[in-house]
């Protein structure tokens, strides 16, 4: 099973950012893992490689199932959910970021750990920038590691913690490890959930009736008919109980650097972030992306999905008309488990196809979030031209992606990071069409709620990929031979 390649792993689209993990975890409601296993499908965006659940009932103690593949077709099997029963449970949904890139059962969270107070489960969203170097030093001390997973140091250091009690322990360990990290995880009788001190990535809690959810985002809580109640702030801890909330910092304060990608990708549109729509945010980028790169054209069309609500917010902008220019196959899922050279030449046209009727003689506005090979690009462009259209120009809601990202995004090497080895002239020229334009980082930034733009001194969120600026030293990374932005 180790040298499996999972089905879901679609071999044309290599050109967009893979999102990082989705976390979720429910306490004091019937049947727990039920909970769960909805809130993992309302994250299924956020991780499609493999998913697990962990549960604890006084009557069984902890029970686990991991499986790879989509939430839907493992975790709504009645034989599977009757083995996680009990009040408190954690999921993860996962596509792996750091450690092994293959199907290992083993590096599927969450993480399960056996204490001298009792057992804990940790489900991680994010990437240690250290854990090389924390790797190390645990397999030194005795420590041996089960899974190639960067989450897995934290269940080794809150083993190693001589603190009292688990919520104590997993504090000590966090104060250890560096990057970007929101954690559920849970007790026999907790629940528990923390983002690291400059919250790079979301993390919110809900009510439940009695109970209470931890979720990577509202979404998720909607779902389940929970109430959001607010968003774990960055470098809290919240331990939840019978009693109810109580809430740590236990962390040196540092800058919100929240993930500015996941307002223009990464969370579902239908979330909430910092009290901000995503969909209204991924329209006002639109907007904005329209005053900046003005262009004549008779139809405006997103490439779909994630262009779609920019699309709206330049069609709106600009006055130029919205289409549906090209149309998605919602089914490809399972379709070509091992496709053969002749479908694999068929490409992007698998997935997407172009309305010719609407596009034949007509100069196109193709609205996309992000350039990051530019394979796909070039792909769609050939399919627009190939159905008559007269122009075709490229208006992006993001900045160019010249920097890995290595807080939990699966980015590839800068070398291979179209605007990491040419200009924009460059670049339109490589895709071959009429013009090509990327929202600059202070539209970006005002798209997301802040009026004045970037600020130079201190970013409020962490725009890494595109400025090169990482809050967090990747300190793995530059033992590799990774070099810096050199400082302005």
């Amino acid at each position: 099973m180790a040298d499996a390649k999972p089905y879901y792993a679609h071999p044309f689209d290599d050109s967009k950012l893979k999102e990082e993990c989705g976390v979720f975890g429910v306490v004091g409601v019937k049947d727990a893992a039920n909970f769960v296993a909805l809130g993992l499908h309302a994250l299924q965006h956020r991780g499609q490689e493999a998913g697990g659940i962990v549960a604890h009932c006084p009557d069984q103690g902890f029970n686990s199932a991991r499986r790879f593949g989509y939430v839907r077709d493992n975790f709504t099997k009645a034989s599977l959910m009757e083995t996680l029963p009990g009040p408190v449970a954690i999921g993860h949904v996962r596509y792996s970021t750091a450690g092994s890139k293959g199907a290992v059962i083993r590096d599927v969270q969450p993480f399960f750990g056996e204490f001298s107070m009792g057992g804990a489960a940790v489900a991680h969203n994010g990437n240690l920038t250290n854990a090389n170097a924390l790797r190390k030093e645990l397999i030194e001390r005795g420590s041996i590691f089960q899974s190639s997973s960067d989450s897995e140091c934290i269940i080794h250091l809150m083993a190693r913690s001589l603190q009292r009690n688990i919520p104590e322990r997993m504090e000590d360990a966090l104060r250890r490890v560096e990057g970007a990290f929101s954690i559920v995880a849970m007790t026999r009788t907790k629940l528990m959930g923390v983002r690291d001190p400059h919250g790079v990535r979301p993390l919110v809690l809900g009510k439940i009736g009695d109970g209470w959810a931890l979720s990577s985002e509202t979404c998720a809580l909607d779902i389940i008919g929970a109430e959001y109640v607010r968003e774990v702030e960055p470098g809290e801890m919240v331990v939840i109980t019978e009693k109810g909330v109580e809430s740590h910092f236990p962390f040196r304060p540092q800058p919100s650097k929240f993930c500015i990608f996941e307002h223009v990708y990464f969370s579902r549109p239908d979330s909430i972030i910092g009290g901000q729509s995503v969909y209204e945010t991924r329209r006002q980028i639109g907007v904005e992306l329209a005053r900046e790169t003005p262009v004549e054209a008779d139809l405006v069309c997103p490439v779909p999905d994630s262009g779609t609500p920019a699309a709206i917010g330049f069609s709106q902008e600009s006055g130029i008309p919205y289409a549906m220019g090209i149309i998605r196959n919602q089914y490809m899922g399972r379709t070509f488990i091992e496709p053969t050279e002749q479908i694999r030449n068929m490409g992007v046209r698998l997935k997407l196809n172009v309305n010719r009727a609407l596009i034949k003689g007509k100069r196109v506005i193709l609205v996309d979030d992000s350039v990051v090979r530019g394979t796909t690009s070039r792909k769609i462009k050939d399919m627009i031209l190939d159905a008559g259209a007269k122009e075709v120009h490229f208006r992006i809601a993001s900045p160019p992606t010249a920097w890995p990202c290595f807080y939990g995004v699966d980015t590839p090497e800068r070398g291979k990071l179209l605007a990491a080895t040419m200009s924009e002239d460059e670049m339109r020229d490589h895709l071959g069409v009429d013009s090509l334009k990327f929202i600059s980082l202070d539209g970006l930034y005002r798209a997301a709620g802040q009026k004045k733009g970037r600020k130079k001194s201190c970013p409020q969120y962490c725009d890494a990929c595109f400025s090169g600026e990482y809050p967090v030293t990747p300190a793995d990374m530059i033992e590799k031979g990774f070099e810096m932005k050199a400082a302005e």
